[in-house]
């Protein structure tokens, strides 16, 4: 499926904890937008493959997303190599999206980071018609990348005060991370489940306080992006 954005994420719930509400804003203004996890979290703390499918699959109604797939790379084991590339230049090509999305380049999560740089490369690659030949290039007008645990300098943000109930409820699917008390001796505490979804709350408002809007997403870029001028 053709798709206007493509977001990447290393598990399901990062896309929704940094750009739920960017998500929500261009679906309800028609546009095909679609998710690709690159994991299935299989080392989560919490959860379990076929639970976080599941809540992946809620989130994903909710956002109105166009697609949502998932590459089955290893979790706590996204690296620069050719066979990562590859699957992550295929998805582009398959998309064939204007914009992507991946992961800020800077995070306290080692697979965040990955697959920052592995969507990077892809990107690039994407491009190159002798690149795996099979599939035809596709150029990807803007890179840009979301915050998911660590704040770095936002270059533009978008105010998304009108999706953040929706936002919440997307966040509120993954309860098997986010879910505070939550009963069984097999949970584990971790920084997700003791007043992370607070958190990002405060850091979308403080986004949000820079335009005077109640709630704002951040973003960076690598690359100057183009503007019109009215």
């Amino acid at each position: 499926m053709s798709l206007d954005i493509l977001v990447f994420g290393a598990h399901a719930d990062d896309a929704e904890i940094g750009m739920a509400g960017t998500i929500a804003k261009h679906t309800a203004a028609g546009l095909k937008v679609g998710i690709c996890d690159l994991t299935r979290s299989e080392m989560s703390s919490n959860g379990t493959v076929e639970r976080r499918a599941a809540e992946a699959a809620a989130a994903s109604a909710l956002l109105g997303l166009s697609a949502r797939t998932n590459l089955r790379l290893p979790d706590r084991g996204l690296y620069i190599t050719s066979e990562h590339v590859a699957a992550v230049t295929a998805e582009i090509r398959r998309h064939a999206p204007k914009i992507v999305f991946a992961p800020y380049w800077e995070d306290r999560h080692p697979d965040h980071v990955m697959c920052s740089r592995l969507v990077e490369e892809a990107v690039f690659n994407a491009k190159l018609r002798r690149f795996m030949p099979e599939l035809p290039p596709v150029r990807v007008d803007q890179l840009y990348f979301y915050f998911i645990n660590d704040l770095g300098r936002a270059d533009l943000i978008v105010d998304i005060t009108g999706y953040y109930n929706l936002k919440e409820k997307a966040l509120g699917c993954y309860s098997s991370q986010f879910e505070q008390g939550a009963a069984g001796a097999d949970v584990v505490s971790t920084p997700l489940n003791q007043g992370y979804i607070e958190r990002v709350k405060a850091r979308d408002s403080m986004l949000g306080q820079r335009s005077l809007t109640p709630f704002a997403e951040g973003f960076a870029v690598k690359s100057p992006y183009k503007v019109e001028l009215f």
